[in-house]
């Protein structure tokens, strides 16, 4: 205590010879440099409103890009639903017109229900990816960049170049898919142009197209869980089944919930495949027809394209719809740690 004292003594002229120089009183702050609260406050809101201009001048792009690209049209296609086009363009404002015929429409019954098909079968393709996913996961696995690539390549191929080549292998004459099963002693149908058919068969490929998508999302939830949970897991007696359903299935829900939405939003804009694969002349086409490819055909085909617009409208309603309850729904099974 006496050494403490001893060494504070020395300071203390000096700090008053500070305190000298600081003009004697502590209203005197602005005589040393050092800033005032109002000073301080003035610099805070121009360093605030550099950040904002700066943000503002990043975001512009994308903001200008989005709504000329994304907000426009929705716009323009919500008003064009209220008018009827000319055979040689033009339109006239038709009011609630088209949304009336809508509802007597047989054709878009038709579709929406073979696209909420192809939006189940969609959805089956999470279980497969899981699995693929828990396979290539597992630690000390060999080969999983190779095996992960082999899977990704069908969503970088472009979906006509997939199609043409499983149209090849639908084929009823000299398919390979016929062929292997001629072997068996198995006469394979018409797969694409066969009514019990051919829905299955483009919702097969479709769900081969994305599964690879779907699987490295889940893989990398997968390695994102801690090993130390599995390892204490195993110390209290958890088998592999118990461990899967009580520690990876929680920790998995949000990379699974955010797959399921995108499997939703995607299967309700089936078109391309159904458009190269089945084709117009198809006499399986009503039983495969999906809404977006109603629309074009009403749009593009027929000239209609203010009944277009209205279709095109009542699709987006649905799938905000499905979106937001979806939404809903996962507070009650996805769990964010």
């Amino acid at each position: 205590m006496t050494t403490a004292g001893a060494g504070a003594r020395p300071l203390a002229p000096a700090a008053s010879a500070l305190g000298g120089g600081s003009g004697g009183g502590g209203g005197s702050s602005g005589a040393t440099g050092t800033p005032s609260a109002r000073e301080t406050r003035r610099r805070r809101r121009r360093h605030r409103s550099t950040e904002a201009a700066w943000a503002a001048f990043f975001l512009a792009p994308t903001a200008l890009g989005l709504g000329v690209f994304y907000l426009w049209p929705v716009l323009q296609t919500f008003y064009y639903s209220f008018t009827t086009w000319g055979p040689f363009g033009g339109h006239t404002f038709t009011g609630l017109a088209n949304y009336r015929a809508l509802l007597h429409d047989p054709d878009l019954r038709s579709a929406f229900v073979n696209t909420l098909w192809y939006c189940l079968l969609g959805l089956a393709g999470i279980p497969i990816a899981l699995v693929l996913a828990a396979v290539l996961a597992r630690p000390g696995r060999r080969g999983v960049g190779f095996y992960r690539a082999l899977l990704f390549l069908p969503v970088v191929t472009m979906p006509v170049a997939v199609a043409i080549v499983w149209r090849w292998l639908y084929a009823g004459d000299y398919g390979l898919i016929n062929t292997l099963l001629g072997k068996i002693g198995i006469h394979g149908p018409y797969w694409i142009s066969d009514q019990h058919t051919a829905l299955i068969a483009v919702a097969v490929v479709g769900l081969w197209s994305g599964v690879g998508y779907t699987m490295v999302i889940l893989m990398a939830g997968l390695e994102s869980i801690p090993r130390q949970y599995y390892e204490a897991a195993q110390i209290d007696g958890a088998g592999p089944v118990r461990q899967f359903f009580a520690l990876t299935l929680p920790l998995l829900s949000p990379s699974l919930f955010f797959v399921t939405v995108l499997s939703v939003i995607g299967t309700l804009q089936t078109f391309d495949l159904v458009y190269v694969l089945i084709g117009q002349t198809n006499p399986a086409l009503p039983q495969t027809r999906s809404v977006v490819y109603l629309f074009y055909q009403d749009a593009f085909v027929d000239n209609n394209r203010g009944y277009a617009a209205a279709i095109a409208f009542v699709l987006l309603l649905v799938t905000v719809a499905l979106t937001g309850f979806q939404f809903r729904l996962q507070k009650r099974w996805v769990h964010y740690a």
